[in-house]
């Protein structure tokens, strides 16, 4: 499968279009077939190696996108092949495939498309959270 590959922390020009092994699920695992994947600023910390969470490249970068279920874990019971979902990690999502654990993957609800879905999660979840600690 084909995926972005940060090789070396730094700025997003050092990104590098790569060949690399399909991911295969384990336990509490799945397996996204890709259908779009949103970029946030968390990425770019990400890339540059100045977020919290810090992987040693090489790494593909990327923390939310949607699409279709290509394969589950054995002990997966909630999520089924073929079933269309949003999911938030802190990296993969820029690959042809998203191996993640399975709870960190959502149903899209019916009339949203995978665009909407890949950014949905991480931005709106943050602005959610901020306000609700405004209001309390």
């Amino acid at each position: 499968m084909r995926a972005v590959l940060c090789t070396e922390y730094g700025t997003q020009d050092k990104l590098e279009l790569s060949d690399v092994q399909d991911p295969v699920a384990g336990p509490g695992e799945v397996v996204i077939d890709m259908a779009a994947a949103s970029l946030n600023f968390p990425d770019l910390l990400v890339i540059a190696g100045l977020y919290q969470f810090k992987p040693e490249p090489p790494f593909v970068p990327g923390a939310e996108g949607a699409g279709t279920i290509a394969e589950v874990g054995a002990d997966v019971t909630h999520l089924k092949i073929g079933q269309r979902v949003m999911a938030v990690g802190v990296q993969g999502a820029f690959a042809e495939k998203w191996l993640i654990d399975a709870g960190s993957v959502i149903p899209i609800p019916d009339g949203m498309d995978f665009q909407t879905a890949a950014s949905l999660t991480l931005a709106f979840g943050t602005s959610y959270h901020a306000l609700k600690q405004r209001a309390a």
